[in-house]
């Protein structure tokens, strides 16, 4: 992470790219409702690639200046590995959550919609809250190796993970406590109801925990043992 920028550049990035993250995950969502027809498939796929689009887009931009997390399970890891410090968790969160709740409102105005609303859409039970699990856990999984392996494919990994996870999980992948706590707030095609947020957000916690402490194992390295023909020179 960069430290040529001031706490409030960075929490300003952090607020916008959470918002035009979800002004595209719900924005997308009611163009795909309106154009699919009534075909679930196709209104997902409409919501599905402008959201893993945007993604590369957003950390490529803001990257460098936040890190571009965008997340608070993704800000929470950081904190928790060091990669970030402890005090900046605290003011990341809340920039994030504020920012997707605007991102959300930014939607609606643009699609005439009232700007306050909560979501009707029923997201709940075992296996959508084992899919945010495995969601988040996937995720962080994702960035933490790219960030150790191939830090300039991280834009592209994450982008490429999200629009995947939309299809492979039952819950089409929230995989973020802010982006979920902003998308209770359309009843739109992208909403999920209010009293189905915590179960989604303490799964995306445990999933993010998990996938840094694998992480941490599978990422720590040892010397290799001495070659033979080494010793003998």
């Amino acid at each position: 992470m960069t430290t040529s920028y001031s706490v409030a550049q960075r929490v300003a990035a952090e607020a916008l790219g959470t918002g035009f993250l979800v002004a595209t995950v719900v924005g997308s969502g009611i163009m795909a409702e309106r154009l699919a027809g009534g075909n679930v498939a196709i209104a997902l796929l409409g919501n599905t690639i402008p959201t893993g689009a945007i993604l590369i887009v957003l950390v490529l931009a803001l990257g460098p200046i936040s890190g571009a997390h965008f997340n608070p399970a993704v800000s929470l890891v950081m904190g928790l590995t060091r990669a970030l410090p402890g005090r900046d968790v605290g003011i990341y969160v809340p920039a994030q959550v504020v920012g997707g709740c605007l991102g959300t409102l930014a939607a609606h105005a643009m699609f005439d919609l009232p700007l306050f609303q909560l979501a009707a859409k029923l997201r709940t039970g075992p296996a959508q809250w084992f899919a945010e699990f495995v969601a988040t856990f996937g995720l962080l999984v994702t960035i933490l190796s790219v960030v150790r392996f191939r830090i300039e494919a991280v834009p592209v990994a994450v982008g490429l993970y999200i629009t995947a996870a939309y299809w492979f999980t039952a819950s089409t992948s929230f995989a973020n406590p802010a982006v979920t706590i902003a998308r209770a707030l359309t009843d739109t095609f992208a909403g999920i109801a209010p009293n189905h947020i915590l179960p989604f957000i303490l799964a995306q916690l445990a999933g993010a925990l998990a996938g840094m402490v694998v992480m941490r194992w599978l990422l720590t390295g040892r010397a290799a043992a001495p070659s033979a023909a080494a010793l003998a020179k």
